[in-house]
């Protein structure tokens, strides 16, 4: 009687798989979830609203000296309809709501063509500010969402704002 090597190897293999299981139970136990198995989200901080805005977050350092806190009029701005090559400015207003003075260390728009301005002299507590947030238009088109982070010697230490519009495109010739 002649054997192939893959009858061989075949036999071998199927040999191997069923004794993995020698004694064991073939079965799986399943059983649907219920909503206390889902984990709840824990609740944003003050200053991170728009939180999945930002991919950086976790890499941010926590400020080295005493911290405030501050608070803005609204966190996002909608230019509405523009039309392509179209540059528009917001100003964000906020309040320094904390004990201590207020140091805007770092403002980033998440592309060249969102550009904030940011006080470069600290906010004293109570005392208010803005951050003026410009958004050229040239190149984009249809719906546009950008964001502009902010590190500031806040908990936590990056607060982020959002700015919205429709771009309609130029005509092309």
């Amino acid at each position: 009687m002649r054997f192939s090597f893959t009858t061989v190897i075949l036999a071998a293999l199927t040999l191997g798989f069923a004794s993995c299981n020698e004694g064991g139970d073939t079965s799986v136990e399943s059983k649907p979830m219920t909503s206390s198995d889902k984990a709840t989200p824990a609740a944003p901080a003050v200053n991170a609203k728009p939180q999945a805005f930002d991919p950086a977050k976790d890499a941010a350092q926590a400020p080295a000296g005493p911290t405030t806190s501050m608070v803005f009029d609204t966190y996002e701005h909608d230019f509405g309809t523009l039309d392509e090559g179209d540059a528009v400015t917001h100003l964000f207003s906020f309040t320094n709501t904390g004990s201590e003075p207020l140091l805007l260390e770092k403002c980033k728009g998440s592309c060249g063509c969102t550009v904030p301005k940011c006080p470069k002299t600290p906010i004293a507590p109570g005392a208010q500010g803005e951050i003026e947030v410009k958004f050229n238009s040239k190149g984009k088109k249809n719906n546009q969402t950008k964001t502009v982070t902010i590190n500031a010697n806040t908990d936590p230490s990056q607060t982020i704002l959002k700015i919205k519009a429709f771009v309609n495109p130029a005509e092309t010739k």
